[in-house]
């Protein structure tokens, strides 16, 4: 790589980013919303119960399979090389490598789902092993089997998705979650009264959604005169090329998800309803980071890639340090809220139905624990975006087994003394610990990443963010938020506080930042 595209054009660059991210974030952030709604749906209907832990062990099986033969190492794997063929590539040879990752993909999910529907069993004993009571060893196993064709659906939504992004189409990738939590809302609203157990429901809302998924991104692939055609090409250089990125993308991949399944049997074996906890807290942490933390991932991944193959070192270390410098001032704020407001929201949002004072607790503890990574979370998506782009797939592989091991040394000690919160508690330090690895190993590729901006960008968000922990500490302690029902008024004050806290920052930020301050600005006002 050489030294090239500095300066006014590097800036541009970083400008579209940021966006192209506004335009993502804003998209994500009604699919976060849905998502949101579709929580409160499930968790009035089904709780933190039997059922509830059976529904979310069984999602774990074919959600295993789409992080690591679709949405994770399939997309980053296909994404910076179809890249490079619209770069230097005719675009007819660009669409033609589209089709036969598509004949490929085709074939791997549909023998994934087969096999899974037939090892159900034996999978849900490996992963649960907790679930001793025969009724929820079998729901567990019949609930896997009705959802693994999602499998098939989510995995032909992430390769549209990945082919619109390359070609700068945002917005409806963005929006295709939505249409999951559709589905999966009317599946828990309308299906239960004529299933059993009702919760099957569920499974097939789950299905319809990721149907949908996909079948939302179809106009404006055809718009782009791109339709899925059988094409079996196993010697084509490009399927060659992403082949081999996929398959080292894969070992950091089912690492990652070896690990979750861990920490899934640990939970398992604490308190019942631990594994709802963990869920339900994982799902508020998303909002925030999918807003930010992948919106700008998903935004960056492009234009990287794009200077990466042209050797435009410049832009691209100044594209990355103002992507990373804009995802820690949103989201360090937004880490130090969840922490300070956990009960507020979770009482807010989830307490209503068979969701009562004792899980929204729990789950209240788990939103904390988790939120003390959620900067590190968000930061390093960004930093494996840049690694991608580079089609470097050695360091984030490295970090991902680094991680993973922290990861579960730090449960083990964790789990004891704080249960459930012990185990999300390590999943947030093992973040923090893997962002470092890469930002190490970064520095030494680019040789310098702007690591003064970076960590000046996380100082001005740290210190702009303590009146949003004061006000989130002073709201939390009216006893409120224990009582069942008053939503309204619980809305009103949790409002209220947010929107003090957010005020407060954007001030700080404005004198702190006054550069970011106008390009988050600019965002909001071109995000349409």
């Amino acid at each position: 790589m050489t030294e090239a595209g500095t300066g006014v054009s590097g800036e541009k660059e970083a400008a579209r980013v940021a966006r192209a991210a506004g335009v993502i974030g804003a998209a994500t952030l009604l699919s976060r919303v849905l998502g949101l709604v579709r929580e409160i749906v499930v968790t009035r209907a089904f709780g933190a119960t039997h059922a509830a832990d059976a529904f979310f062990v069984a999602f774990r099986i074919p959600n295993l399979l789409r992080e690591l033969l679709a949405e994770g190492s399939m997309s980053a794997a296909f994404v910076p090389v179809f890249s490079e063929y619209l770069s230097k590539r005719s675009r007819a040879e660009a669409v033609d490598l589209a089709h036969a990752v598509f004949t490929v993909l085709l074939i791997l999910l549909s023998s994934a789902t087969i096999l899974g529907i037939f090892a159900a069993p034996w999978i849900v004993r490996v992963i649960a092993p907790g679930f001793g009571v025969e009724d929820k060893f079998d729901l567990t196993v019949t609930l896997a089997r009705v959802m693994f064709p999602f499998l098939i659906f989510v995995g032909f939504a992430a390769l549209a998705m990945g082919i619109l992004n390359a070609l700068r189409r945002f917005t409806v990738p963005a929006l295709a979650p939505a249409v999951l939590n559709v589905g999966v809302i009317s599946g828990v609203l309308f299906l239960p009264p004529y299933l059993d157990p009702p919760i099957l429901g569920l499974a097939i809302g789950e299905l319809i959604g990721g149907l949908l998924q996909f079948a939302i991104q179809i106009p404006p692939l055809l718009k782009e005169r791109i339709a899925f055609r059988l094409r079996w090409r196993p010697r084509d250089p490009g399927l060659a090329q992403i082949r081999r990125l996929f398959l080292a993308f894969l070992v950091g991949a089912g690492a990652l998800q070896i690990n979750n399944f861990v920490l899934t049997i640990l939970a398992s074996y604490l308190a019942a309803g631990s594994v709802s906890y963990l869920y339900y807290g994982m799902r508020l942490i998303h909002l925030p980071l999918g807003v930010f933390g992948v919106a700008m991932a998903t935004a960056i991944l492009p234009a990287l890639s794009v200077q990466a193959t042209h050797g435009e070192v410049g832009r691209l270390r100044e594209t990355f340090a103002s992507g990373m410098s804009l995802v820690l001032l949103i989201t360090v704020p937004a880490a130090v809220g969840l922490v300070s407001f956990a009960g507020p929201i979770v009482s807010t949002i989830f307490m209503r139905g068979a969701f009562d004072a004792s899980a929204a607790h729990g789950t209240a503890q788990a939103v904390m624990a988790y939120a003390v990574g959620l900067w590190a979370f968000a930061a390093v998506r960004v930093a494996v975006a840049a690694f991608y782009s580079m089609q470097e797939t050695r360091v984030p592989v490295a970090g991902t087994l680094v991680t993973v091991a922290a990861n579960l040394i730090l449960s083990l000690l964790l789990m004891g003394p704080l249960k459930h919160a012990g185990l999300a508690l390590a999943t947030a330090l093992a973040a923090v610990l893997n962002l470092g690895f890469l930002l190490y190993f970064l520095r030494r590729r680019l040789e310098t990443v702007g690591g003064r901006r970076i960590a000046g960008a996380f100082l001005k968000a740290a210190a702009g963010s303590v009146p949003i922990g004061l006000v989130g500490v002073f709201l939390s302690r009216d006893v409120l938020w224990l009582a069942d029902g008053r939503l309204g008024e619980k809305a009103v004050w949790l409002a209220l506080g947010i929107g003090a806290g957010v005020v407060i920052y954007g001030v700080i930020l404005r004198v702190l930042a006054p550069e970011e301050w106008s390009r988050a600005r600019g965002i909001v006002r071109r995000r349409g």
